[in-house]
């Protein structure tokens, strides 16, 4: 995520008089790119404005918690993930969606069905593949391929070292390859 003045967004946050006003430009500045990152997770834009929604409802309701020793991207982009987590693991639980691979090809008919979708064949079998990896490696993977966001960064969003993330994005990478061998 860009940092663009994450000091000076937090000084106005801490005050009440500025808070509404820094809040809404903290909103204009990472609904896109957290928009975009929720998508990857749970596919259909629904559901990532829904999410999206709650991770901005969850931060103005935190922000007096909000730790200024590390950055607003990283706490935003913490709660966005665990509130996609979150929502997926919810239609799980009630059955509205599986992450089985038997029915991991529903996901590219689901995205080619929406209207919001504008990629072809190849984007959403992409999408398949990604889908068809377990949770933390699909989180990973999204972050390093779409936002092209470095290992530190990705290891204090999730709290997992370097080298466990370096690891775990090749293992993603060469399971999304074979995925794609064995559509050929």
């Amino acid at each position: 995520m860009a940092d663009y003045d994450e000091k000076d967004i937090g000084i106005r946050l801490s005050d009440p008089a500025t808070r509404r006003d820094a809040f809404a430009e903290l909103v204009s500045q990472y609904s896109e790119q957290l928009y975009w990152q929720i998508r990857r997770i749970v596919l259909t834009h629904e559901d990532a404005d829904d999410v999206l929604q709650n991770v901005f409802m969850k931060a103005w309701k935190n922000i007096d918690t909000f730790r200024s020793d590390s950055k607003l991207s990283t706490w935003l982009y913490r709660i966005a993930m665990n509130e996609s987590i979150d929502f997926t693991r919810h239609k799980n639980a009630l059955g509205m969606v599986s992450t089985d691979e038997d029915n991991v090809p529903s996901v590219s008919a689901q995205l080619l069905a929406d209207e919001y979708f504008d990629g072809d064949q190849i984007q959403a079998t992409l999408q398949e593949a990604i889908a068809s990896l377990p949770e933390k490696q699909r989180m990973i993977f999204n972050m390093r391929y779409y936002d092209e966001m470095k290992y530190t960064d990705m290891s204090e969003i999730l709290g997992t070292t370097v080298g466990a993330l370096k690891a775990s994005y090749h293992i993603a990478v060469k399971k999304i390859s074979e995925y794609f061998k064995l559509r050929d």
